[in-house]
């Protein structure tokens, strides 16, 4: 109990996951089926949709968004502050701050990670090794939807008897940029929201709030 206790809200976020994935295979499936009836094709199984280049694009193009969406606010908010919102550093933290603040090297603490006391590359890497994953999810999915997303237009094409579309002319086509633009943009918008809405509205007990008697001027307070 203790265990699930301490791990509650990976593993909520978790299943809220595999729901959200079951759902979208469901309705997914029923819209994929409905559309092939409409042109007198055959219907597919789960087992096929969830195989297909259909299903992959929809969850990559959203992945890729989100990842992209953590690694920018990863990056931006090192050098950039928002008064009075606590999803910004404080004010005169702007940068990649001392040793000292980051607690690296002599100042490290008995408990810090091994590899923010030692020196050299295995420190500089691990000073950045959140972004740089962040990154790869976000290069790896964004490959991804370009690879389904081909794959999911050219089979439109063939069904309506266009010539199919080669790497370069998909990488240009509106269909792709149309799919990734719909995302970031949404992304952009929620991130931006939280970040100015925070300053002034609270969620008693939550650490993306400021306390609920803080003043709106605090800056980089967590409730």
């Amino acid at each position: 109990m203790r265990r699930r206790r301490d791990h509650g809200l990976s593993l909520v976020f978790a299943g809220l996951l595999v729901l959200a994935l079951v759902g979208q295979a469901v309705s997914g499936l029923a819209g994929v089926n409905d559309d092939a009836r409409d042109h007198g094709l055959p219907t597919v199984g789960m087992g096929e949709y969830l195989a297909s280049s259909s299903f992959a694009v929809d969850v990559a193009e959203n992945w890729q968004s989100e990842y992209l969406q953590f690694l920018l606010f990863i990056l931006l908010t090192v050098w950039f502050v928002q008064r009075g919102s606590p999803e910004s550093k404080p004010l005169d933290k702007v940068g990649r701050e001392s040793d000292e603040d980051q607690k690296v090297g002599r100042f490290a603490e008995p408990g810090s990670p091994r590899w923010a006391a030692v020196g050299g590359w295995r420190r500089r890497l691990y000073s950045h090794s959140l972004g740089l994953t962040m990154g790869l999810i976000f290069l790896g999915s964004w490959v991804a939807q370009l690879v389904a997303g081909r794959a999911a237009h050219n089979a439109e094409q063939i069904r309506d008897l266009q010539a199919p579309l080669g790497w370069a002319d998909y990488l240009a086509a509106p269909d792709f940029w149309s799919r990734t633009f719909q995302n970031w943009q949404s992304e952009f918008l929620a991130v931006g929201s939280m970040v100015v809405l925070a300053i002034y509205l609270r969620e008693r007990g939550s650490p993306e709030s400021k306390p609920v008697g803080a003043s709106h001027g605090a800056t980089g307070v967590e409730g």
